[in-house]
């Protein structure tokens, strides 16, 4: 029935980071909507997508101007920009381990990329007076994780207020800027980080995800997210549904932070 109920028929949608994961989801949501959907990432995977894509490493400037006007030329602009691409490789352990190339790294990934694809894209739907940024951020940029995932967690924040300023400012031009924080999401760069960090603190894959699980205070669902559960939110967020909806931070974590803000 869902596919039936396609809210966003003739709207264009680009999802950064969009061939895998959440980004993944993310692009089979709205296209399920009736969006006209475009993916980036840095290079495209072997196997088949279904969606049209441009290569872009969203953490060089010149990338970002040549996706932006390869949409601007090809599609006439953007109605729904997903700025997920995002991730860190730096390691665990604290701030005393962090060099300034990790700090570099992260704030490139999880900030710098949405603010300049946004410069690049966002006067265009200024000028249509319509249209939606969808920041994904983390469960960590409310609730840090100094042992794990210190400088990732501090940019996530980061990227939380730059998205929460910029929606004050647009949301006078007619556009919605609102931010998506997912918790601990079963996704392959999930793996891989819980993997990783198993090796350094000596534990197995299920035991490292306790102990994630138990660093946030407990997960009273008991289990990890799907991609799907995240696009899920996305989908109704860059809906008309809602329309009234702008620089809010919707928290999608099974419960985890005890707080009501």
């Amino acid at each position: 029935m869902k596919d039936t109920i396609r809210q966003l028929e003739g709207k264009v949608a680009l999802v950064t980071g969009g061939t895998k994961g959440i980004g993944k989801a993310i692009a089979d949501e709205l296209a399920s909507l009736g969006a006209t959907v475009i993916v980036t990432a840095r290079s495209k995977p072997a196997e088949d997508i279904h969606y049209d894509f441009i290569a872009a490493d969203l953490t060089k400037s010149q990338d970002n101007e040549s996706l932006a006007k390869a949409i601007t030329e090809n599609y006439g602009g953007l109605d729904i920009l997903i700025n997920n691409v995002g991730g860190t490789s730096s390691p665990a352990g604290g701030f005393s381990v962090l060099s300034d190339e990790d700090w570099e790294n992260d704030l490139q990934l999880n900030l710098l990329a949405a603010i300049r694809l946004d410069r690049a894209l966002v006067p265009s739907m200024i000028d249509k007076k319509t249209g939606v940024v969808i920041h994904i951020s983390s469960l960590n940029g409310k609730l840090p994780l100094y042992a794990s995932n210190f400088s990732y967690g501090v940019t996530k924040a980061a990227l939380n207020n730059y998205s929460k300023t910029l929606a004050s400012e647009v949301a006078q031009h007619g556009l919605r800027v609102i931010t998506v924080s997912p918790g601990m999401v079963k996704t392959t760069a999930m793996e891989t980080f819980l993997n990783g960090l198993g090796t350094t603190i000596g534990k197995n894959f299920e035991e490292t995800t306790q102990v994630v699980m138990d660093s946030l205070g407990g997960v009273p669902m008991n289990r990890l997210a799907s991609p799907e559960e995240i696009a899920n939110l996305v989908g109704f967020l860059a809906s008309p549904k809602a329309s009234y909806i702008t620089g809010a931070n919707y928290v999608i974590d099974g419960g985890t932070i005890p707080t009501t803000f």
